[in-house]
């Protein structure tokens, strides 16, 4: 079991049933499953990028991500409807567990000018998303087969609707917030 996975069990369970006055673990809000998606602008021109992108996803999440497509036409970007823009993975279980642990203890700190997590990007629901700008943060990315420099965006997404109770569960898994 992922080590993460562990700790929520043993230690932020009993934790967060007496900070939110909860009685059944069942009510305690958990991960439910992350979502990374990483957008390549260049991947209109060249179809390369976006197979560069998917396998960079793939060894950061260790799990294949899917290529994203174009939902709409839009004729100022030169992006035609279905044309390949991007890519995503959505990790449940173990494998979100294993990848909030990198995130945190490796990745975020691997950040250049990284002052902290903003507490303003909880969407009303209990989800949380940041971006990061570079890919290369991450220890299974070689920088010296990297071409391009990719950002991502990161969902985070609770089984709580309320954001109050999804910063206490996020700040017990040590997410690094601004003060």
């Amino acid at each position: 079991m992922a080590r993460l996975m562990d700790f929520y069990k043993e230690k932020i369970v009993p934790q967060l049933k007496v900070e939110l006055g909860v009685k059944n673990d069942l009510q305690v809000p958990r991960l439910e499953k992350i979502v990374i998606n990483m957008g390549v602008g260049k991947g209109t021109a060249d179809s390369k990028y976006i197979k560069q992108a998917t396998d960079e996803l793939t060894n950061i999440a260790g799990q294949k991500s899917v290529a994203t497509v174009a939902r709409k036409s839009i004729a100022g970007f030169k992006l035609r409807q279905g044309q390949k823009v991007g890519a995503m993975v959505t990790l449940r279980g173990i494998r979100m567990y294993e990848f909030v642990d990198r995130l945190i203890n490796i990745a975020l700190p691997r950040v250049r000018d990284f002052r902290g997590l903003s507490k303003k990007s909880f969407d009303g629901n209990g989800n949380y998303s940041f971006g990061i700008r570079e890919q290369i943060v991450f220890p299974e990315i070689a920088v010296s087969n990297v071409d391009n420099i990719h950002g991502m965006d990161i969902i985070v997404v609770t089984t709580t609707s309320s954001d109050t109770q999804a910063a206490t569960l996020l700040k017990a898994f040590n997410f690094p917030f601004v003060s």
